[in-house]
């Protein structure tokens, strides 16, 4: 049934999007391929993406905004929506009308390609066909953009995205162009285009894998041959996983995806928006370049004793998938090698990999503090990407998109390293949450900034447990022993880069940066239809109080203010990047005790132009751990070890809430576990009872060496 709502929603999709093409203008002639245009074109007026250039491929008709079924709200007003390497006073313009057409005192005749002077939003009225039109033009600052042009994609006759969009399995060559910002452009064909995405191929604005049949550069990109075009639909910064992306690769994650601003036109039309990323793939010329697909089978047939694999986490894997259920009870995907029944070592090798990720998962979910997480897992990447989704509190995190490769190390041990990155629309304050998952996990603060996330995910507090990969590696002592070091040396350098301003070097760029290669190609996408707030699963962003944190005293403040974002895109974004920086201060704040430099605290602060402009809210850290021998007989004002019901000592009643807890009798609170865990075991017990009783009797305990 699921399926079939699917297909209907698809037709109807189609029906819609053809709408559009079909009152492009006031009539559609007979499809007639327009001189020097690639495809099939429509009475409309078509401009190119660079002045005086005999390529045939980056066209774009004009064309009116449009609804989330793509039917025009207005069809008498036009719009050219030009790429940044269009000149900023003229344009070459092709009368795809039966009759001659008049643009800004250039008469154009039919099948005509003249050179017109143009000014960014003004209007110009334009009759074609005895049609009144007001044309107006926009012009985008992306670091570049793509043409893809088929009028033909099935061989019978149906235009390019129209069959695309009926249904994700389908795929079709294309011509194409990519055009960068200085008018370059690049002809190299398209081999296969199809549609991709779990949830978000449901929404209107599509994303897609493209294969190049060689390896080509968008922007200043490395050139390789498949990426992945993003819609960011849901997100509307378009930039939240642009932004973690480029802060993987800032503090070395494996594999980071690489990605540009792109605008997106297809047979004419343009889709908006759009972001060009390297798509999650093997191979020399792709992201994981160093994976060889091909390790897991001999030259005789048969299969490696140990082989290089990539695998996703991904609680939507079906049957089109190659995929198995682990012994945690999670489905995962293998990405590479990627075989298909009846492939020499299909059923080998998925034992293979559900044999290795089974160990995994093994020691993810035990609870025995000598099992050396190391042998299984590398500490340095896998923390990494840990700290990358509790930064962004990414409500897939150990979900979906949670991607992890099987490699050798240094010392040619096979082990998992966490990465590539992957999938964060919906991070960085975007999300609602689903509210009843939530309530199960116990919480409350999703949307802020504070609050830890991953330890939670997916967890029953009635089973006090989870299977949630991200989970257990947020619970694991390797990793979180590894997180304060890697988090203010690796992390807050790169942050505080994002605070600054006119950073454009090195991986991750300063966030007004970030904007002005964005803002007016957003601009353009959302004058043509596409909606800043596409529904109830999007958080409010129209206030935050901004928090910031002093590395040189350690000290965590909180605007008493809100700042106010307005609803545009320049507030959507703000608003993005200042969670972003309020979450990183939290964060600090939480792992400030635990850090332990080589040489000194580092002593940079925040930009004076980020600081909060009235007196602070709070000062402390949370985790700031005692310093002197706790007192039994009274309160104290920080957090204690063997400390279980919060009541500011270490006491007899604490060995008895953690003997209640164990028998569920009663509950110790979310943020006093760490301090009822005595023994550091990374579970509660009655060993760590024990210990409390034998600290209150004066008998020697581990709180001796911790508290």
């Amino acid at each position: 049934m699921k399926k079939l709502l699917a297909v209907f929603l698809a037709v109807i999709m189609a029906v819609s999007m053809f709408s559009v093409y079909s009152v492009n203008a006031a009539k559609q002639n007979t499809q007639s391929v327009g001189a020097g245009i690639s495809f099939k074109t429509n009475e409309a007026l078509y401009a190119h993406a660079v002045v005086n250039s005999d390529d045939t491929e980056a066209w774009q008709a004009w064309q009116s905004s449009h609804n989330e079924r793509f039917m025009e709200s207005n069809p008498t007003e036009k719009y050219f929506f030009l790429p940044s390497s269009a000149d900023s006073s003229k344009v070459d313009i092709y009368n795809a009308f039966s009759q001659t057409v008049t643009v800004n005192g250039v008469s154009i005749a039919s099948g005509e390609t003249k050179t017109v002077d143009y000014s960014v939003d003004a209007s110009y009225q334009v009759t074609a066909n005895g049609t009144d039109y007001t044309l107006k033009f926009m012009k985008s600052n992306a670091e570049a953009a793509v043409y893809i042009n088929n009028s033909d994609a099935d061989g019978q006759g149906t235009e390019l995205m129209q069959y695309l969009n009926y249904d994700k399995s389908n795929s079709a060559k294309a011509t194409g162009a990519i055009v960068n910002p200085d008018g370059s452009v690049d002809n190299t064909t398209i081999k296969k285009i199809k549609g991709r995405g779990n949830t978000t191929w449901d929404k209107p604005k599509k994303a897609y894998n493209i294969t190049y049949d060689a390896a080509v550069s968008v922007g200043t990109m490395s050139a390789t041959k498949k990426f992945s075009i993003l819609a960011n639909y849901q997100d509307d910064s378009l930039s939240r996983n642009r932004f973690l992306y480029d802060l993987s690769d800032a503090v070395g994650m494996p594999y980071a995806s690489d990605s540009r601003y792109v605008d997106f036109y297809a047979n004419g039309f343009y889709w908006g928006s759009y972001q060009m990323t390297q798509k999650v793939d093997t191979g020399k010329t792709n992201l994981l370049s160093d994976i060889d697909d091909t390790s897991y089978i001999n030259a005789d047939g048969t299969i490696n004793k140990d082989f290089d694999f990539v695998i996703e986490v991904d609680s939507s894997a079906g049957y089109d998938d190659y995929y198995f259920e682990s012994a945690s009870g999670n489905k995962i995907t293998i990405k590479s090698p990627e075989l298909a029944p009846g492939d020499p070592g299909y059923e080998e090798v998925l034992q293979y990999v559900q044999e290795k990720v089974d160990a995994m998962f093994k020691v993810l979910l035990s609870r025995d503090a000598n099992v050396d997480v190391s042998q299984y897992l590398d500490i340095d990447s896998v923390t990494k990407l840990y700290l990358i989704n509790e930064l962004g509190k990414n409500w897939d995190s150990g979900v979906s998109s949670t991607f992890f490769t099987y490699k050798k190390d240094e010392n040619g041990t096979y082990k998992f390293y966490g990465s590539p990155v992957w999938d964060y629309d919906n991070s960085l304050g975007n999300a609602v949450g689903v509210w009843d998952e939530l309530n199960m996990m116990g919480i409350d603060d999703y949307q802020e900034y504070s609050g830890w996330w991953c330890r939670y995910k997916g967890k029953d507090q009635r089973a006090k447990s989870s299977n949630n990969v991200m989970n257990n590696i947020a619970r694991k002592r390797a990793f979180l022993n590894a997180a304060p070091k890697i988090w203010f040396e690796e992390f807050v350098p790169a942050i505080n880069t994002f605070m600054s301003t006119g950073v454009a070097d090195g991986e991750f760029y300063s966030s007004d940066v970030y904007f002005d290669l964005i803002n007016a190609s957003a601009e353009m996408n959302y004058k043509s239809g596409w909606l800043l707030n596409t529904g109830s699963w999007i958080a409010d962003h129209s206030m935050l109080k901004k928090a910031n944190f002093d590395y040189s005293t350690g000290t965590y403040t909180v605007d008493k203010n809100n700042t106010s974002y307005q609803y545009n895109f320049e507030g959507m974004f703000n608003y993005a990047a200042d969670w972003l920086t309020s979450r990183a201060a939290w964060l600090s704040s939480q792992m400030y005790a635990d850090y332990i430099p080589d040489v000194t605290v580092p002593t940079t602060t925040v930009p004076e132009t980020t600081q909060p402009t009235t007196q602070p809210e709070t000062t402390v850290p949370e985790t700031t751990q005692p310093t002197t021998q706790p007192d039994t007989t009274g309160p104290v004002d920080e957090k204690l070890y063997g400390d279980a019901d919060g009541d500011g000592r270490v006491s007899i009643l604490d060995a008895t809430l953690i003997q209640k807890h164990i028998v569920d009798i009663e509950y110790i609170a979310e943020e006093y576990l760490k301090y009822a865990d005595v023994d550091k075991d990374d579970r509660i017990s009655v060993l760590d009872a024990t210990e409390i009783q034998k600290y209150c009797a004066d008998l020697s305990s581990a709180l001796d060496d911790i508290a």
